[in-house]
């Protein structure tokens, strides 16, 4: 009897374009034809230079591939099947095996599965496949004008993508190319077997009592494709130990084609429980499903899954700002300090499952704990996901839809259920899934553009598909139906959680206008929209931040990579324009810079500023929210929950570019990261000061005209600063909070040290102390003059956190002769001090180049900064603010 085998049909395939004549080979399936054109130096590079615009003819040209492979030895046994499985089609392409037509796709994120026994050739000869892409752009077009009834709205790119189920930043972003793809972009495999496991699913349900036990029921079904005997699976609980669930049962048909199995109920007291980083172990079980022949020992066929059980729920209340949102992970309330991802290539075939581990690796290494996976990318592949299992990286997971306001004529819908359906259950079991979002900024299109949405009024599904925001249906109906049916637990919101948008607060909170009471938010605020100081956005929160960020140029290395004629390799050349996608980049960085910095005209003076001035907004985004993780003195649990979250937009670059990204195409780390890993470490403290705007956006009613009427002298005289430390530790630590106060000018402190002991209260924040006025009577300096404000938090005699507050502008500020020495240790330790304060120390890094930190602030008499680092150490440059 023949046992399921596989075959990837990964080599012998070729290509070509419609109008040639010869075949060219494929290095390897996945594929997709821009890769293989510039392999074969058909077209250049298009992250380099401009060369984006010289292959835009790749895009409307039809594309064949084609490959062969010999009948499978087992697909001739008697009762055997043959299928071809394609994992993903990119994306209208037509598939014919030996001239029959199989298969139409019309959908990237679909996978088929084609049974071909009866069209495969006998004997040795080959089976010929082959495989047409076509335009989809101009498909998209076509569809567009198929559905008049449809009024199409796209934004950041143009309307042919609204009714194409393909990744949507492939026609470009404020951060991306326009490369619109085409290719076999996943595996290729050929299956042959009498029996198979179509679909495992796991049920479970964690109930916690206060005092009693944790309780686990599991419940496994299995569905079997073609006669077996009997079902077996096993449950492996973490180390390998003892199984905790062996179960064989036969099947009561004897054989019948099609059977499905459901293990008895396990019940389970103290089980293993699956955590996100920093609040406990990653715990994970393996499951092994096997389909078994009639004498008892043959294995026909055998799936395995990695799971990890835990309880989760999304926290919704009334509570005295509004309405809550954050997660409660096995009843512990987690705040999610994250990033939002995109698509880490726009050629996704080569990204290989060690750089998507490097990737999530980064996210663990700086504090973070949550990973948003927009909407106008893909689902990933596995090797994601089970990286941040591993790693206690909790996904919150957009289906993808993306700034459109989209079709739901029925093939559309029919094709969003089965891509829904199949990536649910492709990747339900990973534990690090822990909430589903009907989209990316959908909503928004209703404000901004009349659409109907009577959220109170209009509970009747059927009637949204008649209105002019007929995609609510999708959201709202269809997706949250579909992963109720999918998900384990769903319908309890236990086990994950669905949320129809993002931005989405209670669906009467869907505009433009971001409503801090309620819901997740993207704070556009800082650089789009009013582009407001950075120095705001404490006042600029919400309940939970999913996307808010600050655009900054790549490190010197990177930039060379992508910028190859030296001419070009300066501030607002054509080509640094053109590696910028965002909309009016021109004037609100060089906005943001202005404002903040003496300007430097210089490609890497320049570069350094926008990185300094990206870490700034970020490290104040995630402190100042972080800090309203506070919970309320006497309060119930969960009370004072003011923010639960915050996602950085983005943390990674599809290609090499000047964006929002906190780390580039390469994976090399701007400051912003670093920033951002000390505002989550489990013990941090900060501190800020009373803002002073000393641009127009300071005049009061009388001056609303820029008259430069603002008295620069009260940032010298009204000063009033914060300190707080904030805490993800479980338990209460005690510790000491330093206050210095030094001159810039001088290093030396113009103000005794202030010295307070904190009881560190366990996951939330501790105010130390809030609107404390500077008095200058106080002063040990005779003359008002500018000093940091540089806090510190030592924990059992070590400095384990500092933060330093500067006063703004640092334009206003002498940064001359700040005494700074770097030391080399050893092979791979520096040490960097300085004898006057220091602003935005930043080692230039490149790829292969590793450091503990970087981007950070030196004052005097503070212990010496030192940082490990990896990779060239002997050639690293380094400079600051003002050198």
């Amino acid at each position: 009897m023949t046992e399921h085998t596989v075959q990837i049909l990964s080599s012998g395939w070729e290509f070509r374009g419609e109008k040639d004549e010869d075949w060219l080979p494929v290095s390897q399936v996945p594929s997709n034809v821009h890769t293989e054109l510039m392999k074969h130096g058909l077209i250049p590079d298009p992250f380099v230079d401009t060369n984006e615009l010289e292959v835009s003819w790749v895009a409307e040209q039809t594309w064949h591939y084609r490959t062969t492979f010999v009948t499978p030895a087992g697909g001739r046994d008697p009762g055997a099947r043959v299928d071809l499985v394609f994992e993903g089609l990119d994306t209208f392409a037509a598939v014919r095996l030996n001239g029959e037509v199989i298969l139409e796709s019309d959908n990237m994120f679909v996978e088929h599965r084609v049974s071909i026994g009866q069209l495969l050739v006998d004997g040795a000869a080959n089976n010929t496949l082959e495989i047409v892409f076509e335009p989809a752009r101009r498909r998209g077009l076509e569809l567009v004008q198929a559905h008049p009834e449809h009024d199409f709205i796209v934004h950041q790119t143009e309307v042919s993508r609204g009714p194409v189920r393909k990744a949507q930043y492939h026609w470009g972003w404020d951060w991306g190319p326009i490369l619109l793809t085409c290719g076999p972009w996943k595996p290729v495999r050929l299956e042959s077997y009498v029996s198979r496991i179509e679909d495992v699913r796991v049920d479970y349900d964690i109930r916690m009592s206060h005092g009693l036990p944790v309780v686990l029921e599991i419940t496994v079904q299995a569905r079997v494709v073609g006669p077996a005997a009997a079902v077996e699976v096993e449950l492996v609980l973490p180390g390998e130990q003892t199984a905790a669930l062996r179960d064989r049962k036969e099947n009561p048909a004897g054989g019948e084609p099609s059977w499905l199995y459901t293990s008895t109920r396990l019940s389970m007291e103290k089980p293993p429980l699956w955590w996100p980083r920093g609040y406990g172990p990653q715990q994970l079980c393996k499951l092994r499903v096997r389909s078994m022949a009639s004498d008892g020992s043959t294995v026909l066929a055998e799936e395995h899954q990695t799971l990890g059980f835990r309880k989760v729920e999304l926290i919704q209340e009334k509570d005295q700002f509004g309405q809550s949102f954050y997660f409660r992970i096995n009843g512990v309330d987690v705040f999610c300090g994250g990033s939002c991802w995109i698509p880490a290539d726009s050629f996704l075939p080569r990204i290989s499952a060690q750089r998507y581990r490097d990737w999530i690796q980064l996210l663990a290494d700086g504090n973070q704990n949550m990973v948003r996976v927009w909407g106008g990318g893909i689902y990933e592949p596995d090797a994601f996901y089970t990286a941040c299992d591993e790693l206690g990286i909790l996904v919150w997971q957009d289906f993808m839809f993306a700034c459109a306001s989209y079709p739901a004529y029925p093939d559309f819908l029919s094709s969003v259920a089965a891509e829904a359906r199949q990536n649910i259950r492709r990747i339900r079991h990973h534990p690090s899934v822990v909430l589903w979002c009907g989209n990316n900024e959908d909503y928004q299109l209703i404000e901004r553009y009349g659409l109907e949405y009577n959220f109170d009024s209009d509970k009747v599904p059927a009637s949204w598909l008649n209105s002019t925001f007929p995609a609510r249906y999708i959201y709202e109906h269809l997706l949250p139906e579909i992963v109720r049916a999918e998900c384990p637990s769903a319908a309890n919101n236990t086990v994950v959680v669905y949320h129809p948008g993002s931005p989405w607060g209670d669906g009467r909170s869907t505009t433009l206008q971001v409503d801090s009471t309620v819901g997740d938010i993207h704070q556009w605020d800082l650089w789009n929209g009013e582009a407001r100081p950075w120095q705001r956005l404490p006042q600029m929160g919400g309940r939970f931040v999913s996307e808010f960020g600050m655009v900054a140029y790549p490190h010197a290395d990177t930039i060379q990579r992508f910028v190859a004629d030296p001419r070009e390799r300066y501030p607002g050349s054509r080509t640094m324009d053109f590696h910028n996608k965002a909309v009016t980049h021109e004037r609100r960085l060089l906005a943001y810079v202005g404002e903040n910095f003496r300007l430097d005209p210089t490609l890497g003076g320049f570069a350094h500023l926008t990185q300094v001035l990206q870490a700034d907004a970020l490290g104040m985004g995630y402190k100042a929210w972080r800090r309203h993780w506070a919970r309320k003195e006497g309060g119930g649990a969960g009370a004072g929950r003011r923010c639960g979250g915050v996602l950085v937009w983005q943390l990674n670059d599809c290609w090499p570019v000047v964006s929002w990204a906190i780390v580039d195409y390469y994976l090399v780390k701007k400051p912003a990261y670093y920033a951002i890993k000390r505002a989550l470490a489990p013990l941090a403290v900060g501190v800020t000061r009373k803002f002073h705007d000393w641009t127009m956006r300071s005049a009061d009613a009388l001056w609303k005209r820029n008259t430069g009427h603002v008295d620069p002298r009260r940032a010298l005289t009204d000063i009033a600063f914060d300190v707080w430390v904030s805490s993800s530790r479980l338990e209460p630590v005690k510790g000491t909070v330093m206050v210095r106060f030094i001159s810039i000018r001088t290093g030396e402190e113009v103000k005794e040290r202030m010295k307070t002991e904190v009881d560190v209260q366990p996951n939330g924040c501790t105010e130390v102390l809030v609107r404390c006025k500077f008095d200058w009577a106080k002063a040990t300096v005779e003359t008002p003059e500018h000093f940091v404000i540089h806090a510190s938090l030592c924990v059992d005699g070590a400095q384990v956190s500092t933060d330093t507050s500067w006063p703004d502008p640092l334009k206003y500020l002498d940064f001359s002769d700040r005494g700074v020495e770097v030391k080399h240790l050893s092979p791979d330790l520096v040490e960097i001090s300085a004898e006057k304060p220091v602003k935005g120390f930043v080692f230039s890094e490149r790829q292969g180049t590793k450091l503990s930190d970087n981007g950070f602030d030196l004052v005097p008499g503070d212990e010496p900064k030192r940082v490990q680092v990896e990779g060239a150490i002997a050639d690293l440059a380094w400079t600051f603010v003002g050198r």
